[in-house]
C-alpha cells in the first residue's frame, strides 16, 4: 500500500500561487490573496449559521493550507491520474464491480447507511479551516445518495431525513445528554464537490474525545 501524501502536511512543497500547476478557481483565488496572519478559522456558531442557511461556498481552508492542499491534489493527480482512484485504493481499500464506470460498489443494502459494512467513517485529511474544537470527519458510502439536480444537487427532503436519522443514531448519541447540539453535518452539492463519483457526508463534531472518536473510526466496512 502506497503511503499517504497527506499524512505529512508539512513535507508537501507548496505551490506558487502566481504559477499553479493548475488552472485556479475563484475561490482558491480568493483565499490565497489572503495573508496567512489574517486569516480566522470558522467558529461553531459561524458553522451552525453556514450549515442552517446552506452557504456552504463558506467553506474554506486556511491560504497555508490551500496551498498544500493544491500541491497534493497536483501530486495525486501525477500519480493516480484523479484523486478518485487514490480514496478508493488507499484511502477506504474497495474493490468496484468489473467494468462499473464511474466506479459502483458492492453493498449490503440498496439504502445509505442501513447496514454498517456498506460506509466508512473517516477524519479528513484536508479539513477546512475550523478551530481547534471542531473534528471533521467524512462518511464514504458506498450506497449512492439522492440528489436533486433541480437544487443544484442538493440532497433530496428524503436523503436530508435520512442523513438525519443516521447522524443523530450514530454520532450524537454517542455524546449523551445534549449531543445534538455538538453534532452537524452537510452534503457538498454536486458543485462544490471535489469527488464527485464517490457519495460523502461531512460530519462536524465539537469537544469529543479519543475514546468516542476512535469507536466511530473502526472500520467495519472490509
Amino acid at each position: 500500500m502506497a503511503a499517504n501524501p497527506a499524512s505529512n502536511h508539512q513535507a508537501l512543497p507548496e505551490i506558487d500561487p502566481q504559477d499553479p500547476p493548475f488552472p485556479l478557481n475563484d475561490t482558491d483565488k480568493k483565499v490565497l490573496a489572503i495573508k496567512d496572519e489574517d486569516w480566522k478559522p470558522i467558529t461553531w456558531p459561524q458553522l451552525q449559521e453556514i450549515i442552517a442557511t446552506n452557504t456552504l461556498e463558506k467553506l474554506q481552508r486556511s491560504p497555508a493550507s490551500t496551498r498544500q492542499y493544491l500541491a497534493w491534489s497536483a501530486s495525486i493527480k501525477k500519480q493516480y491520474g484523479s484523486t478518485l482512484p487514490y480514496i478508493t485504493s488507499q484511502k477506504l481499500r474497495w474493490q468496484p464491480s468489473p467494468h462499473s464506470d464511474p466506479p459502483e460498489f458492492p453493498s449490503q443494502s440498496s439504502t445509505p447507511f442501513a447496514s454498517r459494512q456498506d460506509y466508512a467513517i473517516l477524519p479528513n485529511d484536508w479539513p477546512y479551516s475550523f478551530t481547534p474544537d471542531i473534528t471533521h470527519l467524512l462518511v464514504w458510502t458506498k450506497t449512492p445518495i439522492a440528489t436533486d439536480d433541480k437544487e443544484g444537487g442538493d440532497v433530496t427532503a428524503e436523503s436530508r431525513k435520512l442523513i438525519d436519522g443516521f447522524v443523530q443514531r450514530t454520532f450524537a448519541s454517542e455524546l449523551g445528554e445534549g449531543g445534538g447540539e455538538r453534532v452537524l453535518w452537510f452534503k457538498n452539492w454536486t458543485g462544490l464537490q471535489s469527488v464527485r463519483a464517490l457519495d460523502h457526508v461531512h460530519v462536524l463534531v465539537r469537544g469529543v474525545d479519543e475514546g468516542v472518536l476512535g469507536g466511530w473510526l473502526e472500520r467495519r466496512d472490509l
